[in-house]
């Protein structure tokens, strides 16, 4: 099965499809939106992109960030909560699993380390799908990090489930 892991923002959305099995990079890059365009066109598409890499992938999940909010910044919040419905609306469209993980679990599943910076996890993303560069930006590394949670999380949940 293919996993999409999103970073969803409304400047920049990054995005990365993986392999289940094999941990091997599908594709992965990132969706820009102009911040003097109306929200509406940032949000039709980024939703046509996203729908797009479905159609194509097949994805059988698709993974996200929980959402955060700082009381110190909560526009960045509300802002990347429209980029985030918007993935949400993806998955009811072309019925793909959403599944919601908390950045420290994310991180944890990825270093081992549930407070990794962001460059822990990319270090960490290039050497688990074995790339010969770190993925760049980090909206990238950070969508491919979600992904290869997902594999993880499930792959030790089912392992539970089978000595049960």
């Amino acid at each position: 099965m293919r996993v999409l892991g999103v970073d969803p923002g409304l400047g920049t959305t990054g995005y990365g499809v993986i392999d289940e099995d094999t941990f091997a990079l599908i594709e992965a890059g990132v969706i820009k939106t102009r911040a003097n365009t109306p929200i509406q066109e940032r949000i039709k598409k980024i939703f046509d992109e996203i729908s797009s890499i479905i159609t194509e992938h097949r994805p059988g999940v698709l993974v996200l960030e929980k959402i955060y909010s700082h009381y110190k910044h909560p526009t960045t919040a509300i802002l990347m909560g429209h980029a985030r419905a918007m993935a949400c609306l993806v998955c009811g469209k072309f019925g793909v699993k959403l599944v919601n993980y908390p950045s420290t679990r994310i991180k944890k599943s990825v270093t081992g380390n549930g407070h990794a910076s962001k460059h822990q996890v990319q270090r960490m993303v290039k050497d688990i799908l074995r790339l010969k560069k770190l993925p760049e930006p980090l909206d990238v590394s950070d969508a491919l990090a979600m992904a290869i949670s997902y594999c993880y999380i499930e792959k030790r949940g089912n392992r539970i489930k089978d000595r049960l």
